[in-house]
């Protein structure tokens, strides 16, 4: 009898059946608040009518269309509209299945367009599982260990993390921008270093934003050097934090965009976007790929840029986060056991520690599972699992914002009580 990998574990233990909104429901019905999104997959809550509608339509017209074999209308359009939203400039686009591909062809690209072989990532990073984007993952060794050696030519620096640092923001920037160079100076010379790679917000690392100083910190040395600036947006884009792309509001301007989860509200689809003199640099058969590009997840993302527009679904994650992000506070100032809250838009975290400030990720999981058990579903992270991610539909709203707020407190003062 066959049975599902015993490695896969899950995070609550909900049977989903059916799924509405910022709703999931289990089967015998009882209905969960999911501020996990599929791990911020579901950018319109689960089931939208509109994102339903489009797909039912193209299966029914053309479900795979091979891309480097038949050219498909859906593909055609989504490049066109999301020339409309992508930074000024990234005007060309590569179309794959996951995140950890996307990142691939992103190192793949850089590595072609330079003529250099390093890649310079950040402690806490998460990029990926596949060998390539696992190489550039430090989120947790879990990730990493027992199939190396891994993809060579990766330089690992710290990151701007001011609370574990004990410093502040300001001096957490000036000193990691300091061991930038030193590794600069010690490890990669600038001239071998093909690209910088940097999710806005850490993922799996801990929910932890960069400060846009560090970001334009970054873009001032690929300039002086000539390495490419790559944006991982897999988890951080299409409004999530927000404002549509996470490094906005830092006014940097990448070379190269990643983009995948929350574009095509649970569809398998993700991308990068370059420039054409980037771009054009690809070698030949270098991009490719069975399933890149599927006919309805196109017209999935279709749907979802169309509902995400009509909704206002960027500035809704921006007031409701604002007012999640008010309330974690709130809690955690009556607990201490919550070190910090941090995060931007819809992307929000509390993290445990313990009395002398070291991390607790036995009080984290527990608060997660005495959360399920109340009927609010989040999620860990951070490389010692004391991290509890918040994050929900970008159509949640204030009421929905508040019910899952007392809902933490209570399985808050459950697990530390």
């Amino acid at each position: 009898m066959a049975e599902l990998s015993p490695v896969l574990k899950q995070a609550t233990p909900v049977i989903a059946a059916r799924g509405e909104g910022v709703y999931l429901y289990d089967e015998d019905d009882r209905r969960f608040l999911d501020f996990t999104a599929g791990i911020g997959v579901t950018s319109t809550g689960h089931c939208h009518p509109k994102v339903v509608a489009a797909a039912q339509e193209q299966v029914a017209t053309l479900i795979h269309g091979q891309y480097t074999t038949v050219m498909h209308r859906p593909l055609l359009r989504l490049t066109e509209r999301l020339g409309e939203v992508l930074p000024e400039g990234l005007d060309r686009l590569f179309y794959v299945n996951s995140g950890s591909e996307a990142v691939e062809a992103a190192l793949r690209l850089a590595r072609q367009a330079t003529g250099r072989q390093n890649a310079v990532v950040f402690q806490g990073s998460f990029h990926g599982r596949t060998m390539g984007a696992a190489s550039l993952t430090t989120s947790g060794t879990k990730i990493r260990a027992g199939i190396g050696p891994l993809v060579p030519g990766v330089v690992v620096t710290p990151f701007p993390y001011a609370y574990r640092l004990g410093m502040s923001e300001e001096e957490a920037v000036a000193y990691a921008l300091r061991e930038l160079d030193y590794q600069f100076a010690t490890v990669t010379s600038p001239k071998d270093t093909a690209a910088v790679f940097i999710e806005p917000v850490l993922g799996e690392g801990g929910y932890v934003p960069v400060p846009d100083a560090f970001l334009q910190g970054l873009r001032e040395r690929a300039d002086q050097h000539g390495f490419l600036l790559v944006l991982d947006e897999v988890q951080t884009g299409f409004g999530r934090t927000g404002t549509f792309w996470g490094h906005e509001p830092s006014g940097v301007r990448p070379d190269i965009v990643i983009t995948a989860k929350g574009l095509a509200s649970g569809f398998p689809i993700s991308a990068i976007a370059a420039p054409a003199a980037i771009m054009d640099k690809a070698w030949p058969g270098s991009q490719g790929g069975t399933y890149g590009g599927n006919a309805v997840a196109c017209a999935g993302a279709l749907a979802t840029l169309e509902v995400i527009q009509e909704e206002g679904l960027v500035e809704n994650s921006a007031r409701q986060g604002e007012r999640l992000h008010q309330g974690l506070a709130k809690i955690a100032e009556a607990h201490p056991a919550i070190g910090d809250v941090r995060g931007r838009g819809l992307m929000r975290a509390c993290e445990f520690v313990k009395a002398d400030g070291t991390p607790d990720g036995q009080s984290a999981q527990k608060a997660q599972q005495a959360a399920a058990q109340n009927g609010l579903l989040l999620l860990t992270c951070g490389p010692a699992g004391n991290v509890v991610r918040f994050i929900p539909p970008l159509i949640v709203n204030g009421d929905q914002v508040d019910t899952a707020l007392e809902l933490w407190a209570a399985s808050v003062e459950e697990t530390v009580s």
